[in-house]
């Protein structure tokens, strides 16, 4: 079984019971969550009557077939604020505008103002909202009171590469579905991406450096916050499932020496996450952090 087919199997087992709920959070690394998103919000839009949806032959999955996507823009004057997925009216998809480090309120509220009409198709209708993680928390308030009144026949669908950045209160209104983190990148596998390879390789390196080599690591992500926001979100995750996967490794085979620093560096890793997501932190800063946090756990 592919990574992933466990989470996708939750959502398959609900769409065959017909036991929607009305918000899904869709959590993990990489591109399988917002896959999914894609995949069940289209299923929730077929009319087939057979357990295989999307059948790619009704007049929905037509319409909502992916086609190449509008760019957005959070504030409405370069782009919409969402788009459709495929021509379905039905399907709206929300995510960070191109030069946004937020998926903005206006975006949040323009959807309720969608959502509030009724459905074009008469069938269900799925809001997915990608980059989760970085809704601000004006937005993830606006969004709390419609998941406490959902529409009628409505799913929301949060995508996010961590829980950690939404609010409790929002977290406790979805069904979670979670992913699973990949294996730590390694040099030797095959099947890892090269820009992670190299990073897993540059942070096994890090007890060896000095202070002034790793604050010089967290200056490459100066600049244009959007871009160094995603650099240190990558960061964190390879670091995450390179240092969970050695905690198992060490953990498995008996050998405490060592587990609570490595711990107490794995959570300081979480709490990096939610202050560049929630805080609006500055992402030199927070890999200034993880790296400190990281380097003396492995020392």
């Amino acid at each position: 079984m592919a990574a992933g087919d466990g989470a996708r199997d939750v959502l398959a087992r609900s769409l065959a019971s017909d036991r929607i709920h009305s918000a899904y959070l869709l959590t993990g690394p990489g591109e399988a969550p917002r896959e999914a998103a894609l995949w069940f919000a289209r299923a929730l839009a077929c009319s087939a009557l057979g357990a295989s949806r999307p059948c790619e032959a009704c007049p929905a999955c037509r319409r909502s077939t992916p086609k190449e996507p509008v760019t957005l823009d959070g504030t409405g004057k370069d782009g919409p604020l969402y788009r459709h997925v495929g021509d379905h009216p039905d399907l709206l998809w929300v995510e960070r505008g191109r030069d946004d480090t937020r998926v903005r309120i206006a975006q949040i509220r323009a959807l309720q103002r969608a959502l509030h009409l009724r459905s074009v198709e008469g069938g269900r209708r799925a809001a997915v909202i990608a980059d989760a993680e970085w809704l601000n928390l004006e937005a993830q308030n606006a969004l709390l009171r419609t998941l406490e009144e959902p529409p009628p026949a409505t799913s929301f669908l949060l995508v996010t590469a961590s829980p950690a950045g939404l609010a409790a209160t929002v977290r406790s209104r979805c069904q979670r579905v979670a992913f699973p983190a990949p294996r730590a990148p390694a040099p030797d596998a095959p099947e890892a991406q090269e820009a992670a390879r190299a990073l897993a390789a540059r942070l096994a390196l890090l007890p060896r450096q000095s202070l002034p080599e790793l604050l010089d690591w967290a200056e490459e992500f100066r600049g244009a916050r959007a871009v160094a926001a995603a650099g240190v979100q990558e960061l964190l995750a390879v670091a995450s499932a390179w240092l969970h996967a050695g905690v198992s490794r060490a953990a498995g085979g008996g050998e405490s020496a060592g587990l609570g620093p490595r711990l107490e560096a794995w959570r300081t890793l979480q709490a990096c996450r939610k202050a560049l997501a929630q805080r609006n932190a500055n992402p030199q800063l927070v890999a200034e952090r993880a790296l400190l946090a990281l380097r003396e756990a492995l020392a």
